[in-house]
């Protein structure tokens, strides 16, 4: 295997591959074999039909097999040859077999080089979870404003009518929904707090390409979102233009992080299985080397 390297930009790069005749016939004599012991060809048993035979009823479908098979063996080995880190899948055209040989065009995106450091320690405030009593009179008044009439009573007759047995008990679950749902959102200050530092501290070129398909990702989430909400199709469409322009500075804020993410869980050799997630594990190590201010 011949392999040259083409540097387009910081991030892409181009492989040309030129694969040799003799590994070439290697690979389609495995193939016209497996093709060979299941074709049915008049006059043939199965398995006795000769190659020429095959190679004028099969070839087309014997070429697509070797390609399937050779082009990704080959692909790989030159990455792992280059030490080549790719950050997704790899564009391939420029098929072309030519006296014998195949030769093929890899156009790819390689992770970028990410910078961070003083990952740990980053300082972060948790706000207050508790509820005063003034913001449960509030909620209450609420509550009472979408249940029943404002010039109701507050008092133990409105609670059953919520399934409550007292006022107090209802004061009292309201209170811990509320202070449940404020740590939640307290949770996730902290963490756009850590992500927030990371974004501008770090250093990496986001490869264009990236940006483009998570950028597609968020317009396909976007579109089923308008469609649910009942939305025509016209709007949708002529919505897109404005939309992926608003769109686009998150997918590249998405994918910068997911680099600095994945960089540091390489740094600290953070283990992730196969159901579990590189953000939740990187954030939970974050999280416990980080600087607290309790309120």
């Amino acid at each position: 295997m011949k392999l040259e390297i083409k540097k387009i930009d910081a991030t892409r790069r181009e492989l040309h591959f030129e694969i040799p005749k003799d590994r070439v016939s290697r690979v389609l004599d495995d193939v016209y074999q497996e093709i060979g012991r299941t074709a049915k060809i008049k006059g043939y048993r199965p398995g006795k039909a000769p190659r020429p035979v095959l190679e004028a009823h099969h070839g087309k479908w014997a070429q697509e097999e070797l390609i399937k098979n050779l082009i990704p063996e080959v692909y790989r080995e030159g990455i792992q040859q280059e030490k080549i880190e790719p950050l997704d899948l790899p564009e391939i055209y420029d098929v072309v077999f030519k006296d014998g040989d195949l030769f093929f065009t890899a156009k790819l995106d390689i992770r970028p080089e990410v910078r961070i450091k003083n990952y740990k320690g980053i300082y972060v405030k948790r706000n207050n979870a508790q509820v005063t009593d003034e913001e449960l009179t509030k909620a209450l008044e609420f509550l009472k404003k979408d249940h029943k009439s404002p010039e109701a009573s507050l008092d133990d007759a409105f609670a059953r009518g919520l399934g409550y047995p007292s006022l107090e008990a209802l004061k009292a679950s309201l209170k811990r929904q509320m202070e449940v749902e404020r740590d939640r959102q307290n949770t996730l200050n902290v963490e756009d707090q850590i992500m927030e530092y990371l974004l501008k501290e770090a250093s990496v070129v986001v490869p264009a390409s990236a940006i483009n398909r998570q950028l597609e990702h968020r317009w396909q989430d976007i579109q089923k979102n308008l469609r649910s909400r009942g939305a025509p199709e016209e709007e949708i469409r002529k919505r897109e233009d404005e939309m992926r322009k608003e769109l686009k500075p998150l997918a590249e804020r998405d994918v910068k992080l997911f680099l600095i993410i994945e960089q540091i869980a390489k740094l600290e050799d953070i283990k992730v299985g196969e159901k579990e997630s590189v953000f939740h594990k990187v954030m939970e190590f974050l999280l416990k080397e980080a600087n607290w201010t309790l309120p």
